[in-house]
């Protein structure tokens, strides 16, 4: 059988590399040392055209099926990475290979660690995975081996996004049921309870931490949130302002509510209210719409708040607000970005250095007794706190 390349190919020469190898074989002059979570195939990252793509080496008939429930996500804009081919007709027993695109500034759980993996940032994990099952939840999507291993982190702000890397069990359908949706969190339970064991045999888990507790926090923390996104709430009909209520702590949570569905409870004066249609993302399509900066979710949170305030810093509260935002990005964000050197730009990506200038100038302007201004904040923070940063992004060399 002759090889194959199926998909929607942005970079043909990929069909260069080399496949009738085995994946654990490749050459260095291929590759890329990227961190890799653990998985139970081969793994690796290539780099062609100046893009990295993730290679995982697997049977012809998983190949196929994980890629087209990947494309599935994609379109329902759920978080997971992107498909971009999968590759049969490899030399004989050799097994055929997905490729996916490599997802800039992301981390596997392990390397978001530093010495041990201290409660703080644990919890910020688990609280990323709870909302990304029940995301896919909300899809109709069913996971079957949700883990921190199969997950992707990406910092925003203070906090983390969470993709879904390994899509090989999974399902689609119309509407999860019940049982699928408990059996999905059955499952997430077991196994980031044995991912805890593991780092905690390896020294890696702080001793705060309690593995079982840990599990158990997960599924808590899913149950909280799938219950504030679809249970039903009884309120006096007077009471509307609750349905306001509910709608903000909505957009807390990173959800918009697109349509509430309210009836009257039959043989009372009481109406039953409940979110009909949510989505996720309030925040980032606002900045998206005003600006062009297609940021994660807290990110977005945080570069809002700091236009509102320039909005009210410049006297501009009856101004438009597309043309505030342009002068936003003129006048602060643009400049801020520009101020850092280049070869440290590339630590993190742009949303999340602003961030972090924004914080570095209030620990500044706390400790000054006043405000420090932006520039003496971004110099501060290019000295003090940047060069010290990890490169989270895989650095291409042409």
């Amino acid at each position: 059988m002759a090889l194959q390349i199926t998909g929607a190919l942005g970079e043909p020469d990929l069909i260069r590399l080399p496949w009738h190898l085995p994946l654990a074989e490749w050459p260095d002059h291929h590759l890329v040392d990227l961190p890799r979570g653990i998985s139970r195939h081969v793994v690796r990252f290539a780099r062609v055209g100046g893009t990295v793509y993730a290679i995982k080496e697997i049977s012809e008939r998983f190949a196929k099926r994980e890629y087209g429930l990947l494309w599935d996500l994609a379109r329902l804009d759920a978080p997971a990475v992107e498909p971009v081919a999968y590759v049969t007709g490899r030399d004989e027993g050799l097994d055929a290979a997905l490729i996916t695109r490599h997802l800039q500034f992301s981390l596997p759980y392990r390397a978001v660690m530093s010495g041990t993996l201290r409660p703080d940032t644990l919890t910020r994990l688990l609280d990323a995975l709870a909302v990304l099952l029940v995301r896919l939840h909300l899809v109709g999507f069913y996971w079957g081996d949700c883990s921190l291993s199969n997950t992707l982190f990406r910092r925003d702000a203070g906090a983390f996004a969470a993709y879904l890397v390994d899509a090989e069990t999974g399902e689609e359908h119309p509407m999860i049921s019940e049982g699928q949706r408990l059996h999905d969190i059955e499952i997430a339970h077991l196994n980031i309870f044995g991912e805890m064991l593991d780092l905690e045999a390896g020294g890696l888990l702080h001793k705060e931490i309690d593995p079982e507790q840990t599990a158990d926090d997960i599924v808590n923390r899913y149950h909280r949130l799938w219950g504030e996104l679809t249970n039903d709430e009884i309120i006096e009909e007077v009471d509307w302002h609750k349905v306001e209520q509910r709608i903000r702590r909505l957009n807390l949570l990173g959800f918009d509510v697109a349509e509430m569905m309210v009836r009257r409870k039959v043989g009372t004066g009481r109406l039953i209210v409940r979110p009909k249609v949510v989505d996720a993302g309030h925040h980032q399509r606002r900045l998206l719409r005003l600006t062009g900066l297609d940021t994660e979710e807290n990110q977005a949170r945080r570069l809002l708040n700091d236009l509102d305030g320039f909005r009210v810093a410049q006297g501009l509260r009856h101004e438009d607000e597309a043309v505030v935002a342009h002068r936003w990005l003129a006048e602060v964000f643009q400049p801020t970005i520009t101020a850092i050197p280049v070869e440290l730009r590339r630590k993190l990506d742009s949303a999340q250095l602003f961030h972090e200038v924004l914080d570095h100038r209030w620990y500044l302007s706390e400790a000054n007794g006043g405000d420090v201004g932006l520039d003496e904040a971004v110099k501060s923070y290019v000295d003090n706190v940047l060069v010290h940063k990890p490169d989270e992004k895989a650095l291409i060399q042409e």
